[in-house]
């Protein structure tokens, strides 16, 4: 149940889906910092959630991966957004799920835009910089269609059991942009940040779409 995979419409369950994935986000005082191998967006406080399934889900931090981890029909994009949320369980352990948009070189991204100067001066490997208050929905309000699976982490320990958001709506970002990631962590990393295609290993991948029948999707 390891993650990332490729989204094959041969592979694909559509779900009707009678209303969006809609996040219910808020400004917070956040921070950014260098991972080492990408660079990380962390809310301070209570940034907002998503509702999956009845529970809520509470964003906790925003990174990136160049190119994308996840494909759809075998197309690899040229950046991946992961918006990484935790829901406190009564054990005192959390369960994660994982937004995942998708971009393609185009217009510049709005809310990279909005990082740029702090991305410029990103801080030495597990150091990180006050960027003061970000609002999340800059990133990510709604969408009326989306991909669903079980998979895991894509960076170590990739622990299992995470749920899978990926949003199909492809948005677009800079060549300039993703070069300012790049070279934000360069002098520690490789050039690409992405792990490879998992195998599925008979998981289900649903795709949720606005108005439609339940039925294999071909």
């Amino acid at each position: 149940m390891q993650s990332p995979i490729d989204l094959s419409s041969h592979r694909v369950t559509v779900i009707p889906n009678l209303w969006n994935l809609k996040s219910s986000y808020k400004p917070q005082h956040a921070t950014v910092s260098n991972r080492g191998h990408d660079v990380a967006v962390n809310w301070e406080g209570d940034a907002g959630s998503i509702d999956i399934n009845g529970s809520d889900y509470f964003l906790q931090q925003s990174h990136w991966h160049w190119p994308s981890e996840h494909t759809i029909n075998g197309r690899r994009y040229d950046l991946e957004l992961h918006m990484v949320h935790v829901s406190p369980q009564p054990d005192g352990t959390n369960k994660t799920a994982v937004v995942g948009i998708l971009y393609k070189y185009g217009s510049s991204d709005p809310f990279l835009s909005e990082l740029v100067k702090y991305i410029v001066e990103v801080p030495d490997e597990d150091e990180k910089t006050n960027i003061g208050v970000i609002d999340p929905s800059k990133i990510f309000k709604s969408s009326k269609m989306y991909y669903r699976y079980m998979g895991s982490l894509t960076a170590p320990p990739c622990t299992e059991g995470i749920i899978w958001t990926i949003d199909r709506k492809i948005r677009t970002v800079s060549r300039g942009q993703v070069k300012l990631l790049k070279n934000s962590v360069l002098k520690y990393y490789a050039k690409r940040n992405a792990r490879p295609l998992q195998i599925l290993n008979q998981r289900e991948i649903e795709l949720y779409e606005p108005k439609a029948e339940s039925k294999p999707h071909y």
